[in-house]
C-alpha cells in the first residue's frame, strides 16, 4: 500500500488537464504508438467534438521514483462549472490533486472553486503551472496569483508544458513524494465508496469503486449497504485504457466490479459496498446530494416510445448522477419525465447522450428555474412547472432565485461584460482587478437571465477569455407572470414559461415570429398568439395555402367571381374547425434560442 499513489487533476476549463492525462499515460508506458491517440480518457465522441471532459475517468498508471515501482490511480476531471458535481465524487477517491493553472490565463473562477473543494476533503494540492511554452505566458504573474488567491507556496508550483511534454516526470516524482499512500487494513470488513458507474449491455451494471478497507475477490457475496441489496461478485479488475481483470481488489485500491447487475436501480452513485457474510459496521459517508437549478421536461417524439425513454434515463443516470427525474404528462406531448440539471450546458448534454448512446428521439420543452410564491392562503409553494403556475388572483408575492455570478475578463473587455450583466436585470456589486490587464466584475443576477445564453455571450463578447462561476444567494421579490401560446386559441402547455412581467411582450413576439417560421402550412390561417392570463400581448399569422378559384372565370359579372371566393372561404373555415396542426419538433427547439439572435 505505501507504493500506491490516488490523486486526480482538477483546473478551470481549457487549462489543459486532459493534455496533462494524455503525457502521464504516455509516460507510464501504458499506451503508446498506434494505441495513443488525443483525450485519449474522453472515450465519448461528444467530449471530443467540444474539446471538453463530460464524465471524470478512472485510469491506473504504473510507474519507478526512486527505484521503487509506484501504482498512480489517476481520475480525470471535468473543468466546468456544470460538472462540478463529477469533481466532488473524484475528490472523495483520492489523498491528492493536482491544481492546474494556465500561465497565460492564471487563476480563474473553476479554479478558485476546485481548491476550496479540495480543502474540504482534507486533500494535499500540488499546484501545477501548465502551458509554459505559449508565447502569452507569464510564469511569474501566475505564481503571484497562486500565492495571493490560492494561497499555496509558489515555490513548490510545478512547471509543465503538457503539450510539447515539458515537466511530466517530475510531475509523477512529486506525487510520489507529497502525495500520503492511502490507508486501511486489508484485513478488516470491506468497505468500498461507489465513486461512479455505467451499464454495459453484455455484463450489466460495472460499479467503480475506491476501497477503503478490506479485500474483495470475484465469487464474494457482496451487498450494497444503502439500497440492502446483494450480489455474487463475477469479476474485479483496474482501469487500464481498457478493464483489466484482477485477482483481488484490496484496501487503497481504486478499480470495477462486475457482479451481474441487471436491475439498475439496484446501484445507487455514493453508496457502499461491503462483504454479505462480514458486513461493516456503518457506511462511508458518500456524497452530499445535488441541487439541480434548470428544469426541462423530456418527452418522446412518438408517445408508444415513452417505456423505451424510461429505460434510458434508468441507465443514464448511474453514469451521471446528477440528473434528477419525476414522471410527467402534458396535453401537447402526452407522457414524459420532469427532470433537474446543474447548468443549461449539462441540459445540452443530456439530451444528445440521450440521442447518441440510447438512440431516443426526444422533445425538450423550454427549461425554467424554480420560483416561490406566498399565497394569500399563508401559504408558501416552490413552483419549477410553469404548468403548476398558481391561480394570479391567489398570488400575494412572487419571488425569483438569485445568483451571484463572479465574471473573469481581460480588462478591454469590461465594458460589454457590464453591459450583459445590467440587461440581463444584474446589479454589479463588486469591480477588482486580481492581476494587471484582467478585472473581476461580480453581478447579483435573476437565474431565471442565465440559463439561456448568457454563458455564450459571454464567451463571444469577450473573444473566449471570459471565464463565468456562480453561487445561489437568495429568493427575491419579482413581477413574475406565465406567458402562454396559443395555436388557433388552443394553448401549447408544452411552451408555457414563467417570465418576468418587463420581458414577457418581448419574449412573446420573439417565440410568435419563431414559430410563425418553423410550423408548416396548412390549408387554412393559423393565428399564433403569446397570452399573459386572458390578455393576448403578441400576435402573428401564418397565411394559408390558397387555391386561384377565380382563374377559370374570363371576363363575365364581378358576382360570379365574388361567388367563388365566399365558396372558398366558408371552406377554409371549416377546415379551421376540424384541422389539425402538427407541430414539429424544431418548433419546441426554437423557442430556446435567445430573444436577440
Amino acid at each position: 500500500m505505501r507504493l500506491i499513489r490516488n490523486f486526480s487533476i482538477v483546473a478551470h476549463i481549457d487549462h489543459g488537464k486532459s493534455t496533462l492525462a494524455d503525457r502521464l499515460i504516455q509516460e507510464s508506458g501504458l499506451a503508446g504508438g498506434r494505441d495513443f491517440h488525443d483525450q485519449i480518457l474522453d472515450s465519448m465522441d461528444l467530449e471530443r467534438e467540444r474539446g471538453i471532459t463530460i464524465k471524470s475517468s478512472a485510469v491506473t498508471l504504473d510507474g519507478v521514483v526512486n527505484g521503487e515501482p509506484h501504482r498512480f490511480n489517476l481520475i480525470d476531471t471535468p473543468g466546468h462549472v456544470d460538472f462540478s458535481y463529477e469533481v466532488s465524487r473524484a475528490l472523495a477517491a483520492c489523498e491528492g490533486v493536482l491544481l492546474l493553472v494556465d500561465a497565460a490565463q492564471g487563476v480563474e473562477a473553476q479554479t478558485m472553486a476546485n481548491l476550496y473543494a479540495a480543502m474540504e476533503h482534507n486533500l494535499v494540492i500540488i499546484p501545477v503551472i501548465n502551458k509554459i511554452d505559449l508565447p502569452a505566458a507569464d510564469v511569474d504573474a501566475a505564481k503571484e496569483q497562486i500565492e495571493r488567491d490560492l494561497g499555496l507556496d509558489p515555490e513548490t508550483a510545478l512547471l509543465t508544458s503538457a503539450k510539447k511534454g515539458l515537466g511530466i516526470s517530475e510531475v509523477f516524482a512529486a506525487i510520489a513524494e507529497r502525495v500520503p499512500p492511502p490507508s486501511g487494513d486489508a484485513k478488516n470488513p470491506l468497505l468500498a465508496l461507489i465513486f461512479d458507474a455505467f451499464y454495459d449491455p453484455f455484463r450489466g451494471t460495472v460499479v467503480a469503486v475506491r476501497v477503503f478497507e478490506g479485500a474483495l475477490k470475484p465469487g464474494d457475496a457482496i451487498l450494497m449497504m444503502a439500497k440492502g441489496t446483494d450480489y455474487k461478485t463475477e469479476e474485479v479488475g483496474l482501469f487500464r485504457l481498457k478493464r483489466e481483470p484482477a485477482e483481488t481488489l484490496s484496501a487503497g485500491m481504486v478499480g470495477y466490479i462486475v457482479a451481474g447487475i441487471k436491475d439498475v436501480s439496484g446501484v445507487a452513485i455514493g453508496d457502499t459496498v461491503t462483504l454479505a457474510k462480514n458486513p461493516a459496521k456503518n457506511p462511508l459517508p458518500g456524497f452530499k446530494t445535488v441541487k439541480p437549478v434548470v428544469f426541462s421536461s423530456i418527452y418522446p417524439v412518438a408517445t408508444e416510445d415513452y417505456q423505451s425513454l424510461a429505460d434510458a434515463l434508468e441507465k443514464y443516470r448511474l453514469n451521471d448522477a446528477a440528473l434528477v427525474s419525476q414522471k410527467d404528462s402534458s396535453l401537447a406531448l402526452g407522457l414524459g419525465f420532469r427532470c433537474g440539471f446543474l447548468g443549461l450546458l449539462h441540459l445540452e448534454i443530456v439530451q444528445e447522450r440521450l440521442e447518441r448512446e440510447f438512440n431516443q428521439s426526444i422533445i425538450m420543452t423550454s427549461p425554467s428555474v424554480r420560483y416561490e410564491f406566498k399565497l394569500k392562503n399563508g401559504d408558501d409553494v416552490f413552483i419549477d412547472n410553469p404548468q403548476d403556475y398558481p391561480d394570479p388572483a391567489n398570488i400575494l408575492e412572487s419571488l425569483e432565485p438569485y445568483i451571484r455570478a463572479s465574471v473573469l475578463t481581460p480588462e478591454r473587455y469590461i465594458g460589454a461584460v457590464l453591459k450583459l450583466g445590467l440587461d440581463r436585470r444584474g446589479i454589479n456589486t463588486n469591480l477588482s482587478y486580481p492581476s494587471q490587464g484582467r478585472a473581476e466584475l461580480v453581478f447579483e443576477i435573476p437565474l431565471a437571465e442565465v440559463i439561456y445564453d448568457f454563458y455564450d455571450k459571454l464567451k463571444s463578447i469577450t473573444q473566449g477569455y471570459g471565464s463565468f462561476d456562480y453561487e445561489l444567494l437568495d429568493y427575491r421579490p419579482g413581477k413574475l407572470a406565465r406567458l402562454d401560446f396559443l395555436l388557433n386559441g388552443d394553448r401549447l402547455d408544452a411552451l408555457s414559461v414563467i417570465v418576468h412581467k418587463d420581458r414577457a411582450r418581448t419574449r412573446a413576439l420573439n417565440v410568435c415570429e419563431r414559430l410563425k417560421e418553423e410550423l408548416p402550412r396548412q390549408q387554412f390561417k393559423i393565428a399564433i398568439q403569446g397570452a399573459v392570463g386572458g390578455e393576448i400581448i403578441a400576435r402573428s399569422t401564418l397565411s394559408a395555402f390558397r387555391k386561384d378559384v377565380t382563374a377559370k372565370c374570363y371576363g363575365g359579372d364581378i358576382t360570379r367571381k365574388r361567388k367563388l371566393l365566399e365558396k372558398q372561404k366558408k371552406g377554409k373555415k371549416r377546415m379551421k374547425m376540424v384541422g389539425q396542426i402538427e407541430v414539429p419538433q424544431s418548433a419546441f427547439i426554437a423557442v430556446l434560442k435567445s430573444d436577440e439572435d
